[in-house]
């Protein structure tokens, strides 16, 4: 029996806090008491309120003490909305009150505002608009790590023939009575006295947000019809186990069916050989003091996705002018958008014969231009890609290795984690230059970059799956990768039979995995989060 491994949290658990200046005065005989309400919008487009500060009396200018709590996913579009009003009475009801301002962005913009402070003026009165400072924190226990060993003592005999073969697992509070798995060790065979090796969990793995709460841990005797029976059970805090391993306490294992017996004492202890805790350094600090995230783009040019003018070709464009590569474009963009602070991204082409000489290219500016591939913002991207379609003429083969090395060149130039390069390939099919492709992903991986792959059609992905080296991988000339740079996604599985895009499930499958690849890198270079 292998050890039952967590599943995760959110990405980060951020605690925000408000303050306004000059804020309008809508009181004719004293100041405003303002309040401020945060919203977050739903996938529907509806706004959903999260919380609510404290009412501070006759002034233009609050501090709020109430900090608000926010689950932010880096992989996700998440829209919030700031509003300030002046509550003069206790009703609920946002419009029962006069609105002194309000302010809507992604969350991603405060998360990663530098100095974690984001300012800005309010909106939507007709007086004039105060201004709202949002500071950010991150929780630390969303960045602890808790190393635990356990061990127990004299446990109580559950097989007939031999002892017992214990395992532990340990769950975590969900609800009044109710507890879910987050780890299981492995199980000793034969023996009522064991130590199970040492394991590492994240702490929001453990709690569901409070320190005070609480853990249980049950000892199992293991059995092979996976009937396995329980030998004890107890049930602490983590403040608790952290005491109990520094005092090196034996706490009693409990049967609750031998409660009430005659000189039942317990089942035996459970001891906390060791429970620390380490606090990481995680994605946000690096966002946070000053890591940029590039993003680029390259796209699939092949005679592989038909021509244009052909309905089912993957570059046709419908009557409201998107094609398969347009959707995906908008889809991940509309997230990545937020942590590039200029907007201006490098588009490249691939597999395509370019003007004005009609030479074949595996790595040209999707805008056309000779010496800049920049676009501004999204629609750029957009714009330079239909422009493309006009210009070039879809050719062959199906090389990544060019775009690949020439987002790693610029990646090369910037190995102190004040950058990171994300490459993103929207292609329909099969790789042809599968040997130099490897060679590029092996060499990327030692640098500060991660690509993620986006398979567009119905085509065979197979190889692609390979470069995703999520069970092999990569190598070159016997050279292993540093680490797993690359995420392949099919697009088609994100879309229904009408033919409607997942965009939220598309932009979590592409980008979920980078925040995890930006710490790895930075972590086997010995690079810290820049002082502030």
């Amino acid at each position: 029996m292998s050890a039952f491994q967590p599943t995760g949290g959110p990405t980060s658990r951020l605690s925000v806090g408000v303050s306004c200046e000059n804020l309008a005065d809508k009181d004719l005989s004293s100041k405003s008491d303002p309040q401020c309400v945060l919203f977050l919008q739903q996938q529907d487009g509806q706004w959903n309120e999260l919380g609510r500060t404290e009412v501070l009396q006759n002034t233009l200018n609050p501090k709020w003490q109430t900090r608000f709590v926010v689950d932010f996913h880096f992989e996700a579009r998440q829209n919030v909305r700031f509003m300030v009003i002046d509550s003069d009475n206790k009703a609920r009801k946002i419009t029962k009150h006069d609105n002194l301002g309000s302010l809507e962005l992604p969350l991603a913009k405060i998360a990663s505002a530098p100095e974690r402070v984001h300012t800005e003026t309010l909106t939507g009165t007709k007086a004039k608009n105060g201004r709202i400072t949002i500071t950010c924190e991150e929780h630390s226990y969303n960045k602890d790590i808790a190393h635990i060993q356990l061990a127990a003592q004299k446990l109580a005999k559950k097989d007939t023939f031999g002892k017992s073969d214990p395992f532990v697992e340990i769950r975590k509070f969900v609800s009044e009575g109710n507890y879910a798995l987050v780890y299981r060790t492995e199980m000793i065979k034969n023996n009522l006295n064991p130590t199970w090796a040492e394991f590492k969990l994240p702490v929001r793995d453990l709690l569901q947000g409070e320190q005070s709460c609480p853990v249980k841990l049950d000892v199992f005797d293991w059995d092979g019809s996976d009937k396995h029976e329980l030998i004890g059970s107890v049930t602490l805090t983590l403040n608790e186990l952290i005491n109990a391993s520094a005092e090196k306490i034996q706490i009693p294992l409990i049967d609750p069916k031998k409660v009430g017996k005659k000189k039942y004492q317990n089942s035996g202890t459970l001891v906390v050989t060791k429970c620390q805790i380490e606090t990481v350094v995680s994605f946000l600090d690096y966002l946070q003091r000053g890591t940029a995230m590039n993003f680029s783009v390259a796209i699939d040019f092949t005679a592989s996705n038909r021509n244009p003018s052909d309905p089912r070709s993957l570059h046709h464009m419908s009557p409201q002018g998107q094609t398969q590569y347009t959707m995906a474009i908008q889809a991940i963009g509309n997230v990545i958008q937020d942590y590039d602070q200029d907007r201006h991204y490098p588009a490249l082409g691939f597999g395509a014969k370019v003007p004005p000489h009609g030479h074949t290219s595996h790595e040209f500016f999707l805008n056309l231009s000779p010496d800049n591939p920049f676009c501004d913002g999204i629609d750029g991207i957009l714009q330079a890609y239909a422009r493309s379609l006009q210009n070039v003429e879809l050719f062959g083969p199906t090389n990544f290795a060019p775009v690949i090395n020439h987002v790693a060149r610029f990646a090369a130039a910037y190995q102190d984690g004040r950058q990171y390069f994300v490459l993103l390939i929207l292609t329909d099919g099969i790789v042809t230059d599968l040997k130099e492709t490897k060679a590029a992903i092996v060499a990327a991986s030692h640098l500060p970059m991660s690509i993620v792959i986006a398979g567009i059609g119905q085509e065979d992905f197979s190889a692609m799956k390979e470069l995703d080296a999520d069970q092999i991988r990569l190598e070159h000339n016997t050279q292993p990768m540093n680490r797993d740079i690359v995420q392949f996604v099919e697009f088609q599985s994100f879309l229904n039979k009408d033919g409607i895009l997942d965009q939220a499930g598309l932009a979590k499958s592409v980008l979920e995995e980078i925040p995890n690849q930006v710490i790895q890198w930075m972590t086997a270079k010995g690079i810290k989060p820049l002082p502030r």
